[in-house]
């Protein structure tokens, strides 16, 4: 079903509806890596992600009696964009289940394109189960997010996009949830040129896929635990594994840790927003062993909440020493924390936060617990700190921040 004939149909359709996301060249990842690395920014996408693509490609393939039944279907908040907007421009009703944990952006930009949001489950694949009951109750035509060829189709329209833009690519890293992504963008990219490498990536904590390959069939997980939540899915899709067999070189799994990481490197040498699926391929690219290669690694989506960029900022700050905690103690006594804070302040420390903790001792005369969380310029700061501290006889103990 995933013919070339169909993949460039697919493309003229899709250009209706699509903000054109052209290849960014990345001198710090190049720098990095000592590969050739471009961004492909799906996260700028009309409706920032690249689902909106298979979307609105099934929906044009459907009859017009399967639209005006209405659509329905169940995602983390991509798909669920997709669909509701590709319903929008049809003209027709589109359901949408999400699971509960889903952030609140994408439940209201959803709403916002005219689609009913039913919030149910903790994860996508209870949220699934809930749609499917609901289409056989109501007589919806039921969207896959990923386990559907035609949807695949879709989404592998962006290998074509890679390949004008870059013929001679030599790699290209794409996300993995479910798999449809990774189907179409593998599948078009190895008709287009056998010989290149297309290199899965997914979350460490729902590896379904890197287990499914690795028992030769589709594998369910007992459960999946990361801060990808567009990715975080139990089971790839059955009608799209063969593809992932036959077109996927390599699977490479990345710690939720690593995408903390990745989003102020975004952020900071890209001036661009990306969700933690969006930056599996970011993460990867240190992964990636080989050298002088052209890499294109696809930016999927740039959904994300005010409330979880906070907090990823935040654990990314103190992932690279800006921010850290040091406990001392000292007699309660005047002037005891005048003499800290001025160490800290000939270090250039900026303090941010203080507990004091007159309780840790019995005897407050021989020592209260001094909590200090400060911002500082990196790792070898954070050293000269708290070297400092021990140099004016205190015994600086390194604690988790804790803001």
């Amino acid at each position: 079903m995933l013919t070339l004939e169909a993949f460039e149909e697919a493309s003229d359709l899709v250009r209706k509806v699509i903000q054109e996301t052209k290849l960014i060249y990345s001198e710090h990842f190049s720098a990095q890596t000592g590969n050739r690395i471009y961004l492909k920014p799906e996260n700028m996408q009309v409706t920032g992600a690249y689902k909106i693509r298979g979307a609105y490609y099934k929906i044009s393939t459907l009859s017009e009696e399967e639209r005006q039944k209405g659509l329905i279907t169940a995602s983390a908040g991509n798909h669920a964009q997709g669909v509701a907007y590709a319903a929008k421009a049809y003209g027709c009703k589109a359901v949408i289940v999400m699971p509960t944990t889903t952030p609140l952006m994408k439940v209201n930009r959803t709403k916002s394109y005219g689609a009913e949001v039913v919030l149910y489950g903790d994860v996508y694949d209870e949220a699934c189960e809930h749609a499917l009951k609901l289409a056989e109750e109501n007589g919806y035509t039921f969207i896959h997010p990923f386990d559907d060829p035609v949807v695949a189709t879709g989404q592998g329209t962006i290998a074509m996009e890679i390949f004008k833009e870059l013929p001679l690519v030599d790699y290209i890293l794409v996300p993995v949830g479910g798999g449809g992504l990774a189907t179409g963008i593998s599948t078009l990219a190895k008709l287009l040129n056998p010989k290149i490498k297309v290199i899965a990536v997914e979350p460490a904590g729902a590896a379904c896929l890197k287990a499914s390959m690795e028992a030769g069939e589709v594998v369910t997980l007992p459960g999946v635990n990361t801060i990808a939540d567009g990715t975080a899915v139990k089971k790839p899709g059955e009608h799209i594994f063969p593809y992932l067999q036959e077109n996927l070189d390599d699977i490479i799994t990345v710690e939720d840790d690593e995408l903390i990481v990745a989003f102020l490197d975004m952020v900071e040498n890209h001036k661009m927003v990306v969700e933690n699926s969006g930056l599996l391929t970011v993460a990867a690219l240190k992964h990636l062993d080989v050298k002088g290669k052209k890499v294109v690694s696809v930016l999927s989506g740039g959904n994300m909440d005010v409330i979880t960029m906070a907090s990823v900022v935040q654990h990314g700050l103190i992932q690279r020493d800006r921010i850290f905690t040091v406990s001392v103690l000292l007699p309660d006594k005047p002037g005891e924390l005048v003499r800290v804070a001025s160490v800290i302040a000939e270090e250039q420390g900026n303090v941010i936060k203080l507990d004091h903790n007159q309780f840790v001792s019995t005897n407050r005369n021989a020592a209260v617990e001094l909590r200090i969380t400060l911002e500082s310029f990196g790792t070898e700061h954070k050293k000269r700190i708290v070297e400092a501290l021990k140099e004016r006889g205190y015994q600086p103990r390194l604690v988790n921040a804790n803001l």
